[in-house]
């Protein structure tokens, strides 16, 4: 799973019947400090109600479809949860 932020939001008002209803968030991951990694953003079907600013949990490759009744969408990163906070130990 990934943790990241989410950064803004994705309309596509063409694309596969079986997206129509999702809604779709771009996503920054984080590193274990909070901050911006230096990968790339990438776009997440929200399944938690997340919005931008939110710290969010996304799963991906098959285990996110099978956050979906229908696991035939094709998405392959899904927000599962909002993250209320996070705690690491700096040993």
């Amino acid at each position: 799973m990934i943790v990241g932020q989410v950064t803004g939001s994705l309309w596509a008002t063409r694309k596969d019947n079986k997206l129509n209803g999702l809604t779709f968030l771009v996503v920054k991951p984080l590193s274990n400090h909070d901050e911006p990694v230096q990968r790339d953003y990438f776009v997440a079907a929200d399944n938690a109600g997340a919005g931008i600013g939110d710290t969010v949990l996304v799963t991906t490759g098959s285990a996110a479809r099978a956050s979906f009744a229908n696991s035939d969408i094709p998405v392959d990163a899904v927000i599962v949860g909002i993250v209320d906070s996070i705690e690491v130990s700096h040993d």
